[in-house]
């Protein structure tokens, strides 16, 4: 499963969202409140994160297929000023960008979705690099108390990106076969299969385009089906909103199965 977004416009959007990013860590009264989608972390530890992350992938990238070595032996800390940070936090994705458009799309790249659907090339990482920061960039926008959705072609892929990178899995599904469909109101959507070869996603007919009969009474019929925004499906598998912000039909309780799912187990 490739792509839906051109490179460039992936390179496009991650400094895009990377600005954004950074617009919410500049307004936030302080850089010790905590993150309320990520509990754990205070929203200096979620820039920190961002730019350590942004030069780790960009190390890795510049490494070709073979796995880098830590980007974070000599690297500088992440400042505990404000100011200071916003300048790192720039400086990590211009690290970032520059070594994707140095390898561009098609080179091999070290990745850790080795048995999924994405290919383990540095397109690849570029398309999982965008969720990464568009997520977090919601996660940044609630701290402050100005969330906003995702930006719609961001959040299109999102789905796809998700269900094909960090679901998708030849690990045996261990209980009985079922599929969970998403459908955004956009007008696309997707199926996720599980059973005994694992989990794979496909895209599928919007509802309303195929007959009745054929989309929930086949034998591929869904178990549960979720619609919403494409912005709110993805806030949705990352864990950000609740089920309750969507529209779910049938079995809900299978995505407590999938969640505590551990393909590597």
């Amino acid at each position: 499963m490739t792509t839906t977004l051109a490179f460039p416009v992936l390179l496009r959007l991650i400094d895009e969202r990377s600005s954004a990013f950074r617009a919410a860590v500049a307004s936030a009264p302080s850089l010790d409140v905590q993150v309320p989608t990520c509990p754990e972390w205070t929203l200096f530890d979620l820039a920190q994160h961002i730019g350590e992350g942004r030069r780790a992938w960009a190390a890795t990238v510049a490494a070709g297929p073979a796995p880098a070595k830590s980007a974070a032996e000599g690297a500088p800390a992440a400042p505990r000023e404000r100011e200071a940070l916003l300048a790192w936090l720039a400086e990590s994705t211009e690290q970032l960008l520059d070594a994707l458009r140095e390898a561009g799309p098609d080179r091999g790249c070290w990745t850790w979705w080795g048995a999924s659907q994405s290919p383990q090339t540095c397109g690849a990482v570029a398309r999982h690099q965008l969720q990464q920061i568009a997520v977090h960039t919601y996660d940044a926008q609630v701290t402050v108390g100005s969330p906003e959705p995702l930006p719609d072609e961001v959040a299109l892929d999102g789905v796809e990106e998700f269900l094909s990178t960090c679901v998708a899995t030849t690990s045996a599904w261990p209980h009985k076969p079922t599929a969970f469909d998403f459908h955004a109101t956009e007008g696309h959507s997707w199926c996720l299969t599980v059973d005994g070869d694992g989990a794979r996603s496909t895209r599928i007919s919007a509802p309303g385009t195929t007959p009745a009969a054929a989309a929930d009474e086949g034998p591929n019929a869904a178990g549960v089906s979720v619609r919403g925004t494409a912005s709110e499906l993805v806030l949705f598998v990352y864990d950000r909103i609740p089920a309750d912000s969507l529209q779910i039909e049938r079995d809900a309780g299978l995505f407590d199965l999938l969640r505590a799912w551990d393909p590597e187990e």
